[in-house]
């Protein structure tokens, strides 16, 4: 885990408030809509699910635009953290060196806020707080990292009654005398936006879970296996029809040596070191590959929770 740069404490006084933010604090951004893409969904649930033994909550970097009064957030990144009562550690040092790299893969996107998983309740059991004591000290450290007030996403990860709840902030200071004395966090409206190719991969994720999806997986492998035992069945053949000639057990054939000749002349010939390295990387990548699947394989089930959070 990067070291932990920045700390913040002494928290003010926390408020909850679902209703517009009013006159008595200062007036916040005119954000009132909060557009997600699942790619962030996903990784916020992954973040989650890595955290290290112990942990309360995950954080992260939310990455996207503004345009007017609604902010799409299209990306974000994790950024590690640590509580303890009042008091909150950022990686501050690691939030920046990872924007930059991000920064470098698309322009286009800013930093618009941060995300966070609910924390249980522990004073009603099987509940979730979505805003928690320190929520208005990281809120503090995004708003200098932003160039406009920073949104807060919220994703409850119990997935209670099978679908995951997520909820969007934005915050209001309430103010005396230039003294900030709380902050309002404010639920916004949020929905969830999915582009084609997002929709595409969900569908093929969804698809692959199900038992039909898994027969037919089932029945490619199991093809696959019955050409190459085919194959291996030809090539003993042909050795066997070699050696016999060879031994003048049998008469040779001229066709059918003429069709083994063209066979094994259709094969490129390689060297031996030069396939061994090809087949190594090659191995490499299906390695890669059947890693990458056993990581999809692990949110696939959330992913069908995800998928009925889409369709409502």
């Amino acid at each position: 885990m990067a070291p932990l740069s920045t700390t913040y404490g002494s928290s003010p006084a926390l408020l909850l408030n679902t209703a517009p933010a009013s006159s008595t604090g200062e007036e916040s951004s005119n954000v009132s809509n909060v557009v997600v893409h699942p790619i962030v969904l996903l990784s916020v649930l992954d973040h989650h699910t890595r955290r290290q033994e112990g942990a309360g909550r995950v954080i992260g970097t939310l990455l996207g635009r503004r345009d007017g009064e609604t902010v799409e957030i299209t990306n974000c990144f994790a950024v590690p953290h640590a509580e303890r009562g009042d008091e909150v550690a950022i990686g501050k040092d690691f939030n920046r060196q990872m924007l930059a790299l991000h920064l470098r893969a698309n322009k286009l996107e800013t930093v618009v806020g941060w995300y966070a998983t609910a924390l249980p309740d522990e004073t009603a059991e099987g509940k979730f707080k979505f805003i928690a004591d320190t929520s208005s000290l990281i809120h503090e450290f995004y708003a200098s990292e932003c160039e406009d007030d920073p949104i807060h996403l919220v994703v409850d990860t119990s997935l209670v009654n099978d679908a995951m709840e997520l909820r969007a902030y934005k915050s209001t200071s309430v103010t005396v005398k230039n003294d900030v004395l709380a902050n309002i966090f404010n639920e916004i409206r949020l929905s969830v936006k999915s582009s084609e190719s997002e929709k595409i991969c969900i569908d093929k994720m969804i698809a692959g879970n199900t038992p039909a999806g898994a027969a037919a997986s089932q029945d490619e492998n199991e093809a696959l296996k019955l050409s190459m035992e085919k194959l291996l069945e030809m090539l003993e053949t042909a050795s066997t029809y070699v050696d016999s000639v060879l031994s003048d057990k049998i008469t040779p054939d001229e066709t059918i040596g003429r069709d083994i000749f063209e066979s094994l002349n259709s094969i490129p010939r390689i060297r031996p070191e030069v396939f061994d390295k090809m087949f190594n990387d090659s191995l490499q990548d299906l390695l890669m590959v059947t890693y990458l699947s056993n990581v999809t394989k692990t949110q696939l089930s959330i992913s069908e929770k995800l998928n009925a959070s889409l369709g409502k």
